[in-house]
Protein backbone atom coordinates (compact mmCIF):
# COMPACT_ATOMS: atom_id res chain seq x y z
CA UNK A 1 0.00 0.00 0.00
CA UNK A 2 1.39 3.41 -0.95
CA UNK A 3 0.62 6.34 0.83
CA UNK A 4 -1.63 7.40 -2.10
CA UNK A 5 -4.05 5.05 -1.09
CA UNK A 6 -4.71 6.65 2.01
CA UNK A 7 -8.27 8.18 1.86
CA UNK A 8 -7.32 11.03 4.22
CA UNK A 9 -10.84 12.78 3.35
CA UNK A 10 -12.76 10.05 3.60
CA UNK A 11 -11.11 9.55 7.39
CA UNK A 12 -12.19 13.30 8.37
CA UNK A 13 -15.79 12.68 7.36
CA UNK A 14 -16.03 10.14 9.36
CA UNK A 15 -14.43 11.64 12.78
CA UNK A 16 -13.92 15.25 11.59
CA UNK A 17 -11.15 16.79 10.47
CA UNK A 18 -9.66 17.91 13.86
CA UNK A 19 -9.20 14.43 14.69
CA UNK A 20 -7.29 13.47 11.57
CA UNK A 21 -3.77 13.82 11.59
CA UNK A 22 -0.57 13.68 9.84
CA UNK A 23 2.07 16.02 12.30
CA UNK A 24 5.32 14.53 12.57
CA UNK A 25 5.50 15.39 15.94
CA UNK A 26 2.76 13.15 16.50
CA UNK A 27 3.61 10.62 14.18
CA UNK A 28 7.32 10.31 15.45
CA UNK A 29 5.73 8.31 18.44
CA UNK A 30 4.92 5.42 16.42
CA UNK A 31 7.86 4.93 14.10
CA UNK A 32 9.76 3.12 16.61
CA UNK A 33 9.17 1.22 19.89
CA UNK A 34 12.98 -0.21 21.49
CA UNK A 35 14.57 -2.78 19.09
CA UNK A 36 11.70 -3.07 16.93
CA UNK A 37 11.76 -2.64 13.13
CA UNK A 38 10.97 1.22 12.09
CA UNK A 39 7.51 1.83 11.15
CA UNK A 40 5.75 4.21 8.42
CA UNK A 41 2.70 5.70 9.94
CA UNK A 42 0.85 7.92 7.82
CA UNK A 43 -1.74 9.33 9.54
CA UNK A 44 -3.44 9.77 13.33
CA UNK A 45 -6.99 9.16 13.26
CA UNK A 46 -8.93 9.32 16.45
CA UNK A 47 -12.46 8.19 17.01
CA UNK A 48 -14.44 8.77 20.20
CA UNK A 49 -17.15 6.48 20.05
CA UNK A 50 -17.93 2.60 18.43
CA UNK A 51 -20.05 4.37 15.68
CA UNK A 52 -16.92 5.75 14.26
CA UNK A 53 -14.66 3.09 14.88
CA UNK A 54 -16.89 1.21 12.77
CA UNK A 55 -16.69 3.21 9.74
CA UNK A 56 -12.99 4.07 9.72
CA UNK A 57 -12.76 -0.44 9.71
CA UNK A 58 -15.53 -0.18 6.95
CA UNK A 59 -13.54 2.18 4.76
CA UNK A 60 -10.30 0.80 5.19
CA UNK A 61 -11.94 -2.14 3.28
CA UNK A 62 -12.80 -0.55 0.48
CA UNK A 63 -9.84 1.75 0.55
CA UNK A 64 -7.49 -1.22 1.14
CA UNK A 65 -5.91 1.03 4.16
CA UNK A 66 -3.83 -0.65 7.13
CA UNK A 67 -5.16 -0.39 10.31
CA UNK A 68 -3.06 -0.18 13.72
CA UNK A 69 -5.11 0.47 16.71
CA UNK A 70 -3.20 1.76 19.71
CA UNK A 71 -4.61 3.25 22.94
CA UNK A 72 -1.36 3.90 25.39
CA UNK A 73 0.36 6.89 25.29
CA UNK A 74 4.64 6.85 24.42
CA UNK A 75 6.94 5.85 24.78
CA UNK A 76 6.84 2.27 23.28
CA UNK A 77 8.63 -0.66 23.64
CA UNK A 78 7.12 -3.73 22.23
CA UNK A 79 6.00 -3.02 18.18
CA UNK A 80 2.88 -3.73 18.67
CA UNK A 81 1.44 -0.75 17.40
CA UNK A 82 4.39 -0.11 14.87
CA UNK A 83 2.91 -0.39 11.11
CA UNK A 84 5.10 -3.23 9.98
CA UNK A 85 4.23 -1.11 6.52
CA UNK A 86 2.45 2.36 5.75
CA UNK A 87 -0.28 1.86 8.18
CA UNK A 88 -2.94 4.50 9.83
CA UNK A 89 -2.57 4.85 13.35
CA UNK A 90 -6.22 4.16 15.06
CA UNK A 91 -5.48 6.19 18.59
CA UNK A 92 -8.57 4.79 21.10
CA UNK A 93 -7.05 7.13 23.74
CA UNK A 94 -9.69 9.85 23.36
CA UNK A 95 -12.14 6.92 24.35
CA UNK A 96 -11.30 7.01 28.37
CA UNK A 97 -14.35 6.72 30.24
CA UNK A 98 -14.91 4.32 33.07
CA UNK A 99 -18.62 3.98 32.68
CA UNK A 100 -19.51 1.88 35.75
CA UNK A 101 -17.91 0.48 38.74
CA UNK A 102 -19.69 -2.17 40.40
CA UNK A 103 -19.05 -2.46 44.18
CA UNK A 104 -21.24 -5.28 44.86
CA UNK A 105 -19.49 -7.52 41.93
CA UNK A 106 -16.50 -6.15 41.67
CA UNK A 107 -16.43 -5.36 38.25
CA UNK A 108 -15.17 -1.89 36.61
CA UNK A 109 -17.04 -1.19 32.56
CA UNK A 110 -13.69 0.46 30.88
CA UNK A 111 -12.97 2.42 27.35
CA UNK A 112 -9.79 1.30 25.74
CA UNK A 113 -8.10 5.05 26.72
CA UNK A 114 -8.42 4.13 30.56
CA UNK A 115 -5.21 3.95 32.42
CA UNK A 116 -4.26 2.63 35.42
CA UNK A 117 -3.77 5.85 36.75
CA UNK A 118 -7.24 6.74 36.48
CA UNK A 119 -8.92 2.97 37.19
CA UNK A 120 -6.49 3.11 40.34
CA UNK A 121 -7.83 6.56 41.98
CA UNK A 122 -11.14 5.56 40.86
CA UNK A 123 -11.33 2.21 42.14
CA UNK A 124 -10.02 3.59 45.04
CA UNK A 125 -12.62 5.70 45.96
CA UNK A 126 -15.45 2.49 46.22
CA UNK A 127 -13.08 0.83 48.33
CA UNK A 128 -11.52 -1.65 45.24
CA UNK A 129 -8.41 -2.50 44.34
CA UNK A 130 -7.00 -2.74 40.85
CA UNK A 131 -5.23 -6.28 39.26
CA UNK A 132 -1.45 -4.70 38.35
CA UNK A 133 1.28 -5.97 36.39
CA UNK A 134 4.65 -4.97 37.71
CA UNK A 135 4.71 -0.77 37.82
CA UNK A 136 3.16 -0.22 34.34
CA UNK A 137 3.67 2.81 32.61
CA UNK A 138 1.52 5.91 34.13
CA UNK A 139 -0.06 6.35 30.34
CA UNK A 140 -0.54 2.60 29.92
CA UNK A 141 -4.38 1.62 29.01
CA UNK A 142 -5.56 -0.70 31.20
CA UNK A 143 -7.59 -2.80 28.23
CA UNK A 144 -4.55 -2.76 26.07
CA UNK A 145 -2.51 -4.91 28.84
CA UNK A 146 -4.73 -7.16 29.49
CA UNK A 147 -5.61 -7.76 25.95
CA UNK A 148 -1.87 -8.46 25.48
CA UNK A 149 -1.97 -10.74 28.62
CA UNK A 150 0.26 -8.60 31.24
CA UNK A 151 0.72 -10.71 34.10
CA UNK A 152 -0.99 -9.61 37.19
CA UNK A 153 1.52 -9.53 40.53
CA UNK A 154 -1.38 -11.64 42.99
CA UNK A 155 -1.38 -15.32 41.68
CA UNK A 156 -4.19 -16.47 43.27
CA UNK A 157 -6.56 -14.14 41.87
CA UNK A 158 -5.21 -15.38 38.10
CA UNK A 159 -7.09 -18.16 37.35
CA UNK A 160 -7.41 -17.96 33.78
CA UNK A 161 -4.99 -16.51 30.85
CA UNK A 162 -7.82 -14.08 30.16
CA UNK A 163 -7.92 -12.92 33.72
CA UNK A 164 -8.76 -10.10 34.53
CA UNK A 165 -10.47 -9.02 31.42
CA UNK A 166 -14.06 -10.29 31.50
CA UNK A 167 -16.54 -9.05 28.66
CA UNK A 168 -16.02 -7.22 25.79
CA UNK A 169 -17.45 -5.42 22.90
CA UNK A 170 -15.60 -5.70 19.45
CA UNK A 171 -15.60 -4.59 16.14
CA UNK A 172 -14.08 -7.27 13.63
CA UNK A 173 -12.06 -6.53 10.51
CA UNK A 174 -15.94 -6.86 8.50
CA UNK A 175 -16.98 -3.75 10.75
CA UNK A 176 -19.20 -6.51 12.74
CA UNK A 177 -20.14 -5.64 16.35
CA UNK A 178 -20.14 -8.37 18.49
CA UNK A 179 -19.92 -9.20 22.90
CA UNK A 180 -18.25 -11.80 24.23
CA UNK A 181 -19.35 -13.47 27.54
CA UNK A 182 -23.09 -12.44 29.29
CA UNK A 183 -22.11 -9.07 27.65
CA UNK A 184 -23.80 -11.36 24.51
CA UNK A 185 -26.97 -11.89 25.84
CA UNK A 186 -30.23 -10.21 24.34
CA UNK A 187 -31.12 -6.25 24.82
CA UNK A 188 -28.69 -3.20 25.27
CA UNK A 189 -25.59 -3.50 27.85
CA UNK A 190 -28.28 -1.35 30.16
CA UNK A 191 -30.89 -3.80 30.26
CA UNK A 192 -29.01 -6.68 31.11
CA UNK A 193 -27.59 -4.54 34.41
CA UNK A 194 -31.33 -3.56 35.12
CA UNK A 195 -31.90 -7.63 34.90
CA UNK A 196 -29.45 -7.90 36.97
CA UNK A 197 -26.21 -9.69 34.85
CA UNK A 198 -22.88 -8.39 36.09
CA UNK A 199 -21.09 -9.12 32.45
CA UNK A 200 -18.66 -11.05 34.83
CA UNK A 201 -18.45 -14.47 32.87
CA UNK A 202 -16.36 -14.22 29.87
CA UNK A 203 -17.44 -17.49 28.10
CA UNK A 204 -19.80 -17.06 25.48
CA UNK A 205 -21.97 -16.16 23.77
CA UNK A 206 -23.02 -19.68 23.77
CA UNK A 207 -20.55 -22.27 23.44
CA UNK A 208 -17.95 -19.67 21.56
CA UNK A 209 -14.84 -18.02 23.20
CA UNK A 210 -14.12 -15.40 20.65
CA UNK A 211 -12.30 -13.40 23.93
CA UNK A 212 -9.68 -15.88 24.03
CA UNK A 213 -9.05 -15.21 20.13
CA UNK A 214 -8.73 -11.55 20.10
CA UNK A 215 -6.79 -11.56 23.26
CA UNK A 216 -2.65 -11.70 22.25
CA UNK A 217 -3.88 -11.10 18.64
CA UNK A 218 -1.83 -7.89 18.31
CA UNK A 219 -4.74 -5.69 17.04
CA UNK A 220 -4.78 -7.95 13.72
CA UNK A 221 -8.77 -9.10 14.51
CA UNK A 222 -10.89 -6.86 15.95
CA UNK A 223 -10.55 -3.38 17.96
CA UNK A 224 -12.10 -3.63 20.99
CA UNK A 225 -14.42 -0.45 22.31
CA UNK A 226 -14.97 -1.38 25.63
CA UNK A 227 -14.40 -4.33 28.23
CA UNK A 228 -15.33 -5.16 31.99
CA UNK A 229 -12.07 -6.07 34.31
CA UNK A 230 -12.12 -7.92 37.23
CA UNK A 231 -11.30 -5.80 40.52
CA UNK A 232 -10.82 -6.88 44.23
CA UNK A 233 -11.86 -5.15 47.62
CA UNK A 234 -8.95 -3.03 48.45
CA UNK A 235 -7.47 -4.69 51.80
CA UNK A 236 -8.14 -2.95 55.59
CA UNK A 237 -4.65 -3.95 56.36
CA UNK A 238 -1.44 -5.23 54.62
CA UNK A 239 1.91 -6.15 55.24
CA UNK A 240 4.48 -6.83 52.65
CA UNK A 241 7.51 -9.61 53.47
CA UNK A 242 10.83 -10.34 51.50
CA UNK A 243 12.64 -13.35 51.44
CA UNK A 244 16.46 -12.87 50.11
CA UNK A 245 18.28 -15.90 49.66
CA UNK A 246 21.47 -16.99 47.88
CA UNK A 247 19.46 -20.25 46.30
CA UNK A 248 16.49 -19.50 43.64
CA UNK A 249 15.75 -23.40 44.36
CA UNK A 250 14.37 -22.80 47.82
CA UNK A 251 12.48 -19.77 46.94
CA UNK A 252 10.93 -21.56 44.56
CA UNK A 253 9.96 -24.27 46.85
CA UNK A 254 8.41 -21.91 48.67
CA UNK A 255 6.39 -20.77 45.96
CA UNK A 256 4.83 -23.88 45.24
CA UNK A 257 4.39 -24.86 48.89
CA UNK A 258 2.53 -21.83 49.53
CA UNK A 259 0.73 -21.18 46.02
CA UNK A 260 -0.57 -24.48 46.52
CA UNK A 261 -3.21 -23.02 49.54
CA UNK A 262 -3.66 -19.65 47.96
CA UNK A 263 -1.88 -18.00 50.47
CA UNK A 264 -0.35 -14.74 49.93
CA UNK A 265 -1.89 -11.63 47.86
CA UNK A 266 1.39 -10.29 45.52
CA UNK A 267 4.13 -12.81 44.91
CA UNK A 268 7.14 -12.36 42.73
CA UNK A 269 10.72 -13.10 42.74
CA UNK A 270 13.87 -10.47 41.51
CA UNK A 271 16.96 -11.24 41.20
CA UNK A 272 19.55 -8.48 42.35
CA UNK A 273 19.41 -5.94 39.75
CA UNK A 274 15.96 -6.21 39.01
CA UNK A 275 14.99 -5.46 42.63
CA UNK A 276 17.42 -2.53 42.84
CA UNK A 277 15.68 -1.19 39.08
CA UNK A 278 12.49 -1.66 41.16
CA UNK A 279 13.63 0.81 44.05
CA UNK A 280 16.54 2.59 42.84
CA UNK A 281 15.27 6.30 41.76
CA UNK A 282 19.20 7.37 39.75
CA UNK A 283 21.10 5.28 37.81
CA UNK A 284 23.93 5.13 40.75
CA UNK A 285 21.58 4.56 42.98
CA UNK A 286 20.66 1.32 40.91
CA UNK A 287 24.46 0.58 40.76
CA UNK A 288 24.87 0.57 44.46
CA UNK A 289 21.58 -0.85 45.38
CA UNK A 290 21.95 -3.98 43.37
CA UNK A 291 25.53 -4.73 44.97
CA UNK A 292 24.13 -4.94 48.65
CA UNK A 293 21.49 -7.10 47.70
CA UNK A 294 20.76 -10.97 47.90
CA UNK A 295 21.20 -12.80 44.91
CA UNK A 296 17.51 -13.25 44.67
CA UNK A 297 14.70 -12.12 46.91
CA UNK A 298 11.07 -13.20 46.74
CA UNK A 299 8.48 -10.45 47.51
CA UNK A 300 5.05 -11.18 49.15
CA UNK A 301 2.32 -9.59 50.33
CA UNK A 302 -0.63 -10.80 53.30
CA UNK A 303 -3.69 -8.83 53.65
CA UNK A 304 -7.32 -8.47 55.91
CA UNK A 305 -10.33 -7.05 54.95
CA UNK A 306 -13.57 -5.95 56.41
CA UNK A 307 -14.03 -8.99 59.33
CA UNK A 308 -11.11 -9.73 61.41
CA UNK A 309 -8.79 -8.32 59.70
CA UNK A 310 -5.96 -8.25 61.95
CA UNK A 311 -7.00 -11.77 62.95
CA UNK A 312 -6.97 -12.86 58.93
CA UNK A 313 -3.64 -11.54 58.25
CA UNK A 314 -1.57 -13.21 61.96
CA UNK A 315 -3.11 -16.75 60.60
CA UNK A 316 -1.70 -16.06 57.40
CA UNK A 317 1.29 -15.16 58.64
CA UNK A 318 1.74 -18.13 60.44
CA UNK A 319 0.62 -20.11 58.54
CA UNK A 320 3.66 -18.68 56.13
CA UNK A 321 6.19 -18.78 58.73
CA UNK A 322 5.62 -22.50 59.02
CA UNK A 323 6.20 -23.13 54.95
CA UNK A 324 8.78 -20.78 55.07
CA UNK A 325 10.61 -22.73 57.64
CA UNK A 326 9.87 -26.07 55.75
CA UNK A 327 11.59 -24.17 52.96
CA UNK A 328 14.80 -23.47 54.72
CA UNK A 329 14.28 -19.78 54.11
CA UNK A 330 13.38 -16.69 56.47
CA UNK A 331 11.01 -14.14 55.60
CA UNK A 332 11.93 -10.22 57.10
CA UNK A 333 10.24 -6.92 56.46
CA UNK A 334 13.19 -5.07 55.13
CA UNK A 335 15.71 -5.30 52.36
CA UNK A 336 18.69 -2.69 51.95
CA UNK A 337 16.84 0.45 50.32
CA UNK A 338 13.72 -1.06 50.63
CA UNK A 339 11.40 -1.10 53.88
CA UNK A 340 8.25 -3.28 53.18
CA UNK A 341 6.63 0.30 53.00
CA UNK A 342 8.32 1.53 50.27
CA UNK A 343 7.42 -2.12 48.04
CA UNK A 344 3.68 -1.44 48.80
CA UNK A 345 3.53 1.68 47.15
CA UNK A 346 5.81 0.39 44.11
CA UNK A 347 3.29 -2.44 43.55
CA UNK A 348 0.21 -0.66 44.25
CA UNK A 349 1.02 2.55 41.84
CA UNK A 350 2.10 2.72 37.64
CA UNK A 351 6.04 3.76 37.44
CA UNK A 352 6.86 7.28 37.80
CA UNK A 353 8.58 9.08 35.20
CA UNK A 354 10.81 8.17 33.37
CA UNK A 355 9.36 4.61 33.18
CA UNK A 356 11.82 2.83 35.63
CA UNK A 357 13.71 0.16 33.79
CA UNK A 358 15.03 2.67 31.50
CA UNK A 359 16.75 4.54 34.43
CA UNK A 360 19.75 2.58 34.80
CA UNK A 361 21.18 3.33 31.45
CA UNK A 362 18.35 4.85 28.93
CA UNK A 363 16.90 2.02 27.13
CA UNK A 364 16.35 -1.64 27.55
CA UNK A 365 14.68 -4.86 25.67
CA UNK A 366 13.24 -7.28 27.38
CA UNK A 367 12.92 -11.31 26.64
CA UNK A 368 9.87 -12.78 28.08
CA UNK A 369 8.01 -16.36 28.02
CA UNK A 370 6.34 -18.65 29.96
CA UNK A 371 7.56 -21.48 32.06
CA UNK A 372 6.92 -24.05 34.83
CA UNK A 373 8.48 -23.01 38.13
CA UNK A 374 10.81 -25.90 38.14
CA UNK A 375 12.17 -25.00 34.38
CA UNK A 376 13.01 -21.30 35.68
CA UNK A 377 16.83 -22.51 36.98
CA UNK A 378 17.54 -24.10 33.86
CA UNK A 379 16.09 -21.32 31.67
CA UNK A 380 18.48 -18.31 33.69
CA UNK A 381 21.63 -20.55 32.92
CA UNK A 382 20.83 -20.45 29.24
CA UNK A 383 20.09 -16.86 29.40
CA UNK A 384 23.42 -16.05 31.46
CA UNK A 385 25.30 -18.18 28.91
CA UNK A 386 23.84 -16.26 26.25
CA UNK A 387 25.41 -13.43 27.84
CA UNK A 388 28.79 -14.45 28.76
CA UNK A 389 28.78 -15.40 24.94
CA UNK A 390 28.17 -12.07 23.59
CA UNK A 391 29.99 -10.16 26.23
CA UNK A 392 27.26 -8.53 28.60
CA UNK A 393 27.88 -8.53 31.95
CA UNK A 394 25.31 -11.26 34.09
CA UNK A 395 25.73 -8.87 36.97
CA UNK A 396 23.75 -6.07 34.59
CA UNK A 397 21.11 -8.75 33.77
CA UNK A 398 17.30 -7.77 35.75
CA UNK A 399 15.72 -11.13 36.30
CA UNK A 400 12.00 -11.50 37.31
CA UNK A 401 9.94 -14.56 38.18
CA UNK A 402 6.20 -13.72 38.14
CA UNK A 403 4.23 -16.70 39.09
CA UNK A 404 0.57 -16.68 37.30
CA UNK A 405 -2.56 -19.12 37.29
CA UNK A 406 -2.32 -19.39 40.82
CA UNK A 407 1.71 -21.11 40.63
CA UNK A 408 0.67 -23.47 38.10
CA UNK A 409 2.52 -21.64 35.12
CA UNK A 410 5.43 -18.62 35.33
CA UNK A 411 5.60 -15.08 33.27
CA UNK A 412 10.10 -15.05 33.00
CA UNK A 413 11.32 -12.13 31.98
CA UNK A 414 14.81 -10.87 31.16
CA UNK A 415 15.94 -6.88 30.86
CA UNK A 416 18.70 -6.11 28.78
CA UNK A 417 20.00 -2.44 29.88
CA UNK A 418 21.90 -0.29 27.05
CA UNK A 419 22.83 3.03 26.05
CA UNK A 420 21.32 4.11 23.09
CA UNK A 421 23.64 6.74 22.36
CA UNK A 422 26.13 3.45 22.30
CA UNK A 423 25.60 2.46 18.66
CA UNK A 424 28.57 -0.53 19.46
CA UNK A 425 26.08 -1.56 23.26
CA UNK A 426 22.91 -1.26 21.16
CA UNK A 427 24.32 -3.21 18.64
CA UNK A 428 25.45 -6.11 20.87
CA UNK A 429 22.16 -6.06 22.98
CA UNK A 430 20.30 -6.45 20.18
CA UNK A 431 22.39 -9.78 18.98
CA UNK A 432 21.96 -10.71 22.25
CA UNK A 433 18.38 -10.86 22.11
CA UNK A 434 18.19 -12.43 19.42
CA UNK A 435 20.53 -14.96 19.71
CA UNK A 436 19.17 -15.50 23.47
CA UNK A 437 15.58 -15.63 22.52
CA UNK A 438 16.42 -18.73 19.96
CA UNK A 439 18.58 -20.55 22.70
CA UNK A 440 15.80 -20.40 25.31
CA UNK A 441 13.03 -21.59 22.48
CA UNK A 442 15.62 -24.55 22.22
CA UNK A 443 15.03 -25.06 25.73
CA UNK A 444 11.68 -25.20 26.51
CA UNK A 445 10.71 -21.10 27.00
CA UNK A 446 7.32 -20.76 25.31
CA UNK A 447 7.07 -17.14 23.82
CA UNK A 448 2.87 -16.82 24.39
CA UNK A 449 3.22 -12.80 23.29
CA UNK A 450 5.37 -12.92 19.69
CA UNK A 451 5.82 -9.36 19.42
CA UNK A 452 8.48 -8.39 16.00
CA UNK A 453 10.78 -11.67 15.67
CA UNK A 454 9.36 -13.78 18.11
CA UNK A 455 6.60 -14.54 15.41
CA UNK A 456 8.74 -16.62 13.85
CA UNK A 457 10.04 -18.44 17.29
CA UNK A 458 6.40 -19.04 18.17
CA UNK A 459 5.26 -20.46 14.61
CA UNK A 460 7.75 -21.78 12.71
CA UNK A 461 7.08 -25.33 14.73
CA UNK A 462 3.91 -25.18 14.09
CA UNK A 463 2.40 -25.13 10.34
CA UNK A 464 -0.94 -26.67 11.47
CA UNK A 465 -1.39 -23.65 14.02
CA UNK A 466 -0.16 -21.02 11.52
CA UNK A 467 -2.98 -22.47 8.83
CA UNK A 468 -6.17 -22.08 11.41
CA UNK A 469 -5.07 -18.87 12.70
CA UNK A 470 -4.83 -17.87 8.91
CA UNK A 471 -8.59 -19.37 8.68
CA UNK A 472 -10.16 -17.47 11.72
CA UNK A 473 -8.04 -14.33 9.88
CA UNK A 474 -10.04 -14.83 6.83
CA UNK A 475 -13.38 -14.94 8.86
CA UNK A 476 -12.32 -11.79 11.07
CA UNK A 477 -10.75 -9.38 8.67
CA UNK A 478 -11.12 -10.94 5.19
CA UNK A 479 -9.50 -7.80 3.70
CA UNK A 480 -6.67 -8.14 5.70
CA UNK A 481 -6.60 -4.26 7.21
CA UNK A 482 -5.84 -4.65 10.34
CA UNK A 483 -1.92 -4.43 11.50
CA UNK A 484 -0.95 -5.95 8.48
CA UNK A 485 2.55 -7.84 8.67
CA UNK A 486 2.12 -9.08 12.63
CA UNK A 487 1.86 -12.70 14.39
CA UNK A 488 1.68 -15.39 11.53
CA UNK A 489 0.10 -13.31 9.32
CA UNK A 490 1.92 -11.94 5.95
CA UNK A 491 0.84 -9.13 3.33
CA UNK A 492 -1.92 -12.05 2.18
CA UNK A 493 -3.76 -14.17 4.57
CA UNK A 494 -5.36 -16.19 1.46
Amino acid sequence: MSHKTVDLDGFKQVVGPDNVSTQESELESFRSAGMASRGSPVAIVKPTEMSELRDIIILARQTGANLVFSSSAPPRFRGDSIPSEDGVIVDLSGMDEITRLDRRNKVAYIEPGVTFSHLIEAADKVGLKVLMPLLPRAGKSVLACFLEREPITIPKYHWDMTDPLLCTEMVFGTGDLFRTGTAGSPGTIEQQIDAGLAHKNPLGPGTTDFLRIVQGSQGTLAGVTWATIKLEVKPSVHKIYFVPDIKLERLIEFTYRALRPRLGDEWLILNSRALATLIGETSAAVEELAGRQAPWTLVYGVSGYRYLPEERMALQEKDLGKIAQAAGVVPVSEVPGCPAKKMERILASPSPEPYYKTVPKGAFTDIFFLATLDEVSTLIAVMEKACEHHGYPTSELGAYIQPIQQGRTAHVEFALSYDPADEAESKKVAELADSASRALDAAGAFFSRPYGAWSDIAYRNCPDTVEALKKVKRVMDPDNVLNRGKLCYGEEVV
